[in-house]
Order: C-alpha cells, then sequence, then structure tokens
C-alpha cells in the first residue's frame, strides 16, 4: 500500500486545517468558501425519482439502463448541440473526480507515457498520471508539446480553478492538432452550465469536431448544475472506441452507478427549469462576492464561468488565505492548482445566501 501512497502528492486540504480554525473562531461562524460544495437542496423531482427506485435489490449494470443512457444521449444533443449520439458514445461514471484519478490507469499508461493538464488546473489530473506511474507535464497552450509520448490531453473549460472559457476557434485548433499527432483529447466540463460572462462550447460540438468524434472525450457531472454531489452522478461522451474498451474494464472493475442514482439522472437530464433556478441563485451570489471583494482591494482574473472568483491581492496566496481567515471567511490557495497560482485564492460562491452576506458584510 506504501508504494502506491508514496507516489501521491499530500492530500492538499489538509494543508489549510490551522486557516479553518482560525475562521471558525469568528464570533458569527465560518463562512467557508472553499471547497466549492453544493449547498442547496436537490430539486423535488429528483428527489422523487430516487425514492420511487429505492426497491432496487439487484445489481445495477455499469453502463446504465436504456432509459439513462437515452437521457444522457438527449442531454447532449440538445445542451451541446451534438449530433449522431448513439449509446455507443456515452457510458455513466460514479462522479467525475474518479474518472479523472482513474483514466490513465484504465487507458493502459504506464511509464515511458506522458500525460497533459493546464498549467492551472485541478489537481487530480495530476494525481491520476501519479497512480498510473505515468510521466506529467503542464502546459500553457497544449500544441506547444511534444506530442511524442503524449498519450492523453486534459482540457478543462470553463476551467477549475479560473473560470477561463476557451473559445470555439481555440478548441477547434487544439482538436486539430491532437488528431494530427494521435493524442487523446479528454475534455473536462463539468462546469460548461455555468457561464456568466461567456457561452461556453462542447468539444462535441460539430463546429469543434467537424461532425466527428474520433480521439475526443467529454466529461459530465450533475454535482454543480443539479446540486447532486452527494449522488455521485456524471457520465462520459464521445469516441465510441475509446469508451467500449472503458466499458469493459469497468465492468471487471464493478464500477456501477447505483439504481436510484440512475433513476434520478434520467429526471434531472430531463428537466431544464432547476438548472435555471440554480443559476439564478448562483448569479446572485456571484454579483454580491464579486463587488465586495473589489470593493475590498481584490483584483479579479477571468472567472467569466464556474462557480468560483479568482482574485488576488498581489501577494503570497498564504497571506491572502490569512488574512480572510482572521475575517472569518476560508477560501481555497490558488498554489493548489499549480505554482503559477501562488498570488491568487479560489473563492467559491456556493454557499447559502445567509453565508454569503455574511461574507459581504465582513469585507
Amino acid at each position: 500500500m506504501s508504494a502506491v501512497s508514496d507516489r501521491l502528492p499530500t492530500f492538499p486540504w489538509d494543508k489549510l486545517e490551522p486557516y479553518k480554525k482560525t475562521a471558525a473562531a469568528h464570533p458569527d461562524g465560518i463562512v467557508d468558501l472553499s471547497v466549492g460544495t453544493p449547498v442547496d437542496p436537490v430539486p423535488e423531482l429528483i428527489q422523487k425519482a430516487l425514492v420511487a427506485a429505492a426497491d432496487s435489490p439487484g445489481y445495477p449494470t455499469v453502463w446504465g439502463t436504456p432509459g439513462m443512457r437515452d437521457a444522457i444521449t438527449g442531454w447532449v444533443e440538445r445542451r451541446l448541440g451534438a449530433r449522431g449520439v448513439t449509446h455507443r458514445h456515452v457510458l455513466p461514471i460514479v462522479g467525475s473526480k474518479e474518472l479523472v484519478a482513474w483514466l490513465p490507469t484504465q487507458l493502459g499508461l504506464g511509464p515511458g507515457d506522458t500525460v497533459a493538464f493546464p498549467r492551472l488546473a485541478y489537481p487530480t489530473y495530476e494525481v491520476g498520471a501519479r497512480l498510473a506511474r505515468a510521466q506529467y507535464v503542464a502546459y500553457d497552450d497544449p500544441t506547444g508539446l511534444d506530442p511524442a509520448r503524449l498519450k492523453l490531453l486534459w482540457l478543462n473549460s470553463p476551467s477549475n480553478p479560473t473560470g477561463e472559457v476557451l473559445g470555439k476557434e481555440e478548441l477547434t485548433r487544439i482538436v486539430a492538432w491532437a488528431r494530427e499527432h494521435g493524442v487523446l483529447v479528454v475534455s473536462d466540463e463539468c462546469y460548461l452550465e455555468l457561464g456568466w460572462e461567456a457561452d461556453p462550447v462542447s468539444v462535441l460540438h460539430p463546429d469543434v469536431n467537424g461532425g466527428s468524434y474520433d480521439g475526443i472525450v467529454a466529461v459530465h457531472s450533475l454535482s454543480k448544475r443539479s446540486n447532486l454531489a452527494g449522488y455521485r452522478a456524471a457520465f462520459l461522451a464521445g469516441d465510441p472506441a475509446v469508451l467500449g474498451p472503458l466499458l469493459e474494464i469497468r465492468k471487471h472493475g464493478g464500477m456501477m452507478t447505483s439504481a436510484p442514482t440512475q433513476a434520478a439522472v434520467v429526471a434531472a437530464l430531463g428537466d431544464d427549469a432547476h438548472v435555471r433556478e440554480q443559476r439564478e441563485r448562483y448569479a446572485a451570489r456571484r454579483a454580491a462576492l464579486r463587488q465586495a471583494l473589489l470593493a475590498h482591494g481584490f483584483s479579479i482574473e477571468h472567472s467569466e464561468a464556474s462557480l468560483y472568483l479568482w482574485a488576488t491581492r498581489g501577494e503570497s496566496c498564504w497571506d491572502t488565505v490569512a488574512h480572510l481567515a482572521a475575517r472569518g471567511i476560508l477560501v481555497a490557495p490558488g498554489d493548489f492548482y499549480g505554482p503559477a497560482g501562488d498570488r491568487f485564492v479560489r473563492v467559491a460562491f456556493t454557499a447559502t445566501d445567509e453565508r454569503i452576506a455574511a461574507a459581504v458584510a465582513r469585507l
């Protein structure tokens, strides 16, 4: 076991514990804007679907029910503009984080292979490469990488942590380059429905991929758009030549979404109204928090999408974390996401209206 755990970095959130204690000591309590976990209720129609499927004594299938696959293919075409998506083009997963962590291993990557991810990125991209004992590299522009040993190219738009959105032309250019060099593109699009000052585009859109899914896979999650982080519900869509072998591997590994959760996914993907309502909540919280941070002397970069504000006071991120913790506000230091973030903090606006109002008042 130690041989595996020794491959991994220190779990970053453990470093935040002393600052969390400081923030928790505030007389009015902590305002936790660090992790970005949903706090609003699961929409009622989704809860009802889960409960109705609660009597599920048999094993679910890894590929999901036909109804679930229909829901995914329908949503991908309706919401993302994809065309010609069949059941072979989709694969349910047990939350997106397990996929990110284990995809390099499931693809058979190892020593001598390279995984690439953005310079500022979700730490689990690196963890996945380490678990597979593959090499990894962070990029500013992936088309500047040496493609010789590059086997997996992660895109993340909208970005966690920065909220940056890659435009249609940029995505098209990257996909064309990756195809030219035989590099698999996996696009993490979990925040795609949360664009504020941009309209994010999927790699599944025909304007990006030319009507072909060869060499591309998109990752989507219901955690943020439907408040289902506790359900562990997500899916892949894209190249059947990639998803078919992954399905077989995941069958052997027993990586199945529970039957009640599958029913909840069908309900969630079939309803757009609850997504609009949740967006409105987040938009109001974002506006209030953004204005307060700017008035407090912060600058905010990117942040045109996602559930975070990428903010700086022009100092060490840990000095900013301490400054805000003294006011009972906990945020994530930017260097959790790479050395390039060492002067930024990631501020989530996923707290309740009451807690956001408290943060605004303190700022």
